[in-house]
């Protein structure tokens, strides 16, 4: 059985950085994927990134491409989710997703190619 454990997350203020961890357990040892979604007040949820690990490809949204990145950690089914130049419009509950296998990388940030999702943690942008 899959499950995710995500951490990070707190106020932060416009410009400034945080990181974003998730742990994923019970996926196949070399072919899992583990995505980041949002959802902000009002707003849909929203995908925002994905690491691929079986060939290490990742993929961003629009709106965070340039400003976030996503890897892995050697060793580890955990990825973090490096979030740069943070913007008011970034805050948002924040959650992790993981799955074994490899979805195509153009649906690697699609909710529906997700079972197991994390509790969600809550990002906040502002002075």
């Amino acid at each position: 059985q899959v499950q995710v454990v995500e951490s990070g997350g707190g106020l932060i203020p416009p410009g400034g950085s945080l990181r974003l961890s998730c742990t994923a357990s019970g996926v196949t040892s070399n072919g899992w994927t583990i995505a980041w979604f949002r959802r902000a007040p009002g707003k849909e949820r929203e995908g925002v990134s994905c690491f691929r690990n079986s060939d290490g490809s990742t993929s961003y949204s629009q709106s965070v491409r340039g400003r976030f990145t996503i890897s892995k950690e050697n060793g580890k089914t955990t990825v973090h989710l490096q979030m740069n130049s943070l913007k008011p419009e970034d805050t948002a509950v924040y959650y992790c997703a993981a799955r074994s296998g490899r979805p195509a990388l153009s649906a690697c940030i699609s909710p529906e190619m997700y079972d197991t999702w994390g509790q969600g943690t809550q990002v906040t942008v502002s002075s």
